[in-house]
């Protein structure tokens, strides 16, 4: 017999103090020492106002990605050793690692040496990498692998989006007398990434006396199939649609590419994220029987303000249009925090004291690297 799933507590760490709009290039630098022709037209459309950098002033590292992990994970438990302890499973999903080895999830282990040998998960990939970690973490207390479960979702993008990434490459630009700016692929998600760490507490048991989030189904879908590489790192895409990977360059190329930065191909993200998104959640509401009453509050994952009136658009696929009264995003005070935003959005709504019996929340994470997409529902209990 399976067991029901509950998320009996969430917590955030957020590094250092807010950064607004006018602030951003004190931590991330001038490329090539002049302001940003393109950073005022992204921040136009993604509605962002603050967002949070593990950097300081110099551009320098304040915390690494396991240890701002691994400080949400403490708060989940108060930073009670004891009760750090009793973890059965930690799965973390990120996508921006501070190595490629060892793995995530067991660094973050690393820094939390109060706890036991378990068994430790890191699920790959962009914004859907920490729904991975989350589903791990639901199916092994569903099936009663374990009682508990950590799962996490956390970004440290400043590293890479930094000036000295870029620099290199726009100085020879400008010794080949061409535009010396960077190509807005590469420069446009300098102002829309932000850094933190989220987790959920996952057990087989409801709180006793107090709320509880009942994990009632999670779904995921890839398109990458029929689909080229929309969103890249580490690699450089070729006219053909297919990616060059890291190591068929030379140091030096890797270097003048800035081979190492974050890249969006702007036309393949803007004609098919949302319909191919709708099409998943099309697929789910005809085979569960999901209508618009049965959401009240909608938790999209959105990388920019841009695309909330498309997605309301498409979600009228579920027969009516989910009102935006029951949305709940934080976008504009937090930034796009990637595998970490829809842990993010849960933690809020779930502390703010508004959820109430009976209510159920509907969580969408698309992934533009290459078209996928996590869909959970959670009833409050």
């Amino acid at each position: 017999m399976l067991n029901e799933v509950y998320i009996t507590n969430t917590s955030i760490f957020l590094p250092n103090d807010p950064v607004s709009n006018e602030e951003m290039e004190l931590y991330l630098g001038y490329i090539n020492g002049k302001p940003s022709k393109s950073k005022k037209i992204v921040l136009r459309n993604n509605g962002i106002k603050t967002r949070y950098y593990a950097l300081n002033k110099e551009g320098k590292a304040t915390h690494s990605n396991a240890e701002m992990t691994a400080q949400a994970v403490r708060r989940l438990f108060d930073n009670d050793g004891q009760k750090l302890r009793e973890i059965e499973l930690l799965s973390c999903g990120t996508s921006s690692p501070d190595q490629m080895m060892p793995s995530h999830g067991v660094m973050v282990h690393g820094c939390l040496p109060e706890t036991r040998s378990i068994e430790v998960v890191s699920p790959s990939g962009v914004c859907c990498a920490g729904m991975h970690a989350f589903k791990y973490a639901y199916m092994a207390v569903k099936t009663g692998d374990v009682g508990n479960a950590v799962a996490t979702g956390s970004e440290r993008f400043s590293g890479s989006l930094v000036a000295n990434v870029f620099e290199e490459e726009a100085h020879k630009l400008q010794e080949l007398s061409e535009n010396p700016f960077i190509s807005f692929d590469k420069e446009f998600l300098r102002w829309m990434l932000s850094d933190g760490a989220s987790a959920f507490l996952l057990s087989n048991k409801p709180n006793e006396n107090d709320l509880s989030l009942r994990v009632d189904w999670i779904e995921g879908i890839s398109y990458a199939n029929e689909m080229e590489t929309c969103m890249y790192m580490a690699g450089e895409k070729r006219a053909d649609g297919t990616l060059k990977s890291y190591l068929d360059f030379s140091p030096e190329e890797i270097i003048n590419k800035s081979i190492f930065s974050i890249k969006q191909d702007i036309a393949v993200l803007s004609n098919n994220i949302v319909p191919l998104g709708g099409k998943g959640i099309k697929d789910i509401a005809d085979r569960r029987g999901l209508d618009v009453d049965d959401i009240d509050y909608f938790l999209p994952h959105m990388s920019s303000e841009y695309f909330k009136s498309k997605i309301f658009e498409v979600m009228s696929v579920l027969g009516r249009y989910v009102p935006y009264e029951r949305w709940f995003v934080n976008l504009t005070t937090l930034g796009n925090v990637g595998a970490a935003s829809v842990y993010f959005m849960v933690h809020e709504l779930f502390k703010s004291g508004r959820l109430k019996k009976g209510e159920k929340l509907l969580l969408l994470v698309p992934e533009s690297a290459r078209f996928s997409y996590m869909y959970a529902m959670l009833s409050v209990c």
